[in-house]
């Protein structure tokens, strides 16, 4: 148990201490060019997986529980056929349908899976990525964003607790607790 809380704590601090000490840039990339605001330039930066500013739909929300009720992910709002970009350096190790809809995985050099739906696949598993490259394009049939399309865009620490993914972009938050050695 002390081992898994030790690997999750520098998880987190390989995530946290780029982000608190670089500035991102404010200026948002066109569709056609690749994200430009990475949280570090020294590290494995991360970006936002759709074009222009983030248009958050739902949330990430935590589950109390490992299999309880939650939103695992945020929903960005999009455009049907937008490009879908990997949000950091990473390889793919899935890309295809799933529950009839096409789904991106990424494991990142970090330890952290990305993953995003509903995307119709450019890459196959095993191709390495670069942040920012596209991955594929935004499919319609995100029932949580009717009338408009939405991108599922969810982060997975290894021992498969989720993470809010907007915080490999725009900073985590950090809730220091009593420390039991």
């Amino acid at each position: 148990m002390r081992r898994r809380r030790t690997l999750t704590g520098l998880v987190l601090l390989v995530l946290v201490l780029p982000v608190i000490t670089t500035p991102v840039a404010a200026d948002t990339p066109s569709a056609d060019a690749p994200p430009r605001h990475r949280v570090a330039d020294s590290t494995p930066g991360f970006v936002l997986p759709t074009p222009g500013p983030a248009d958050i739909r739902t949330p990430f929300r935590p589950p109390a529980t490992r299999y309880g009720r939650g939103h695992r992910g945020v929903d960005l709002a999009g455009t049907v056929g937008s490009p879908i970009r990997a949000a950091g350096d990473g390889t793919v190790v899935f890309a295809r349908s799933l529950a009839g809809r096409g789904v991106v995985s990424i494991d990142h050099p970090i330890g952290l899976r990305t993953t995003y739906e509903p995307v119709a696949a450019v890459v196959t598993a095993g191709r390495h990525v670069t942040g920012g490259s596209v991955i594929g394009t935004l499919e319609a049939g995100h029932a949580s964003c009717e009338p408009v399309s939405c991108l599922h865009w969810g982060a997975r620490l290894p021992d498969g607790s989720y993470i809010d993914p907007m915080g490999l972009i725009t900073g985590l938050r950090v809730r220091l607790k009593p420390w039991d050695p």
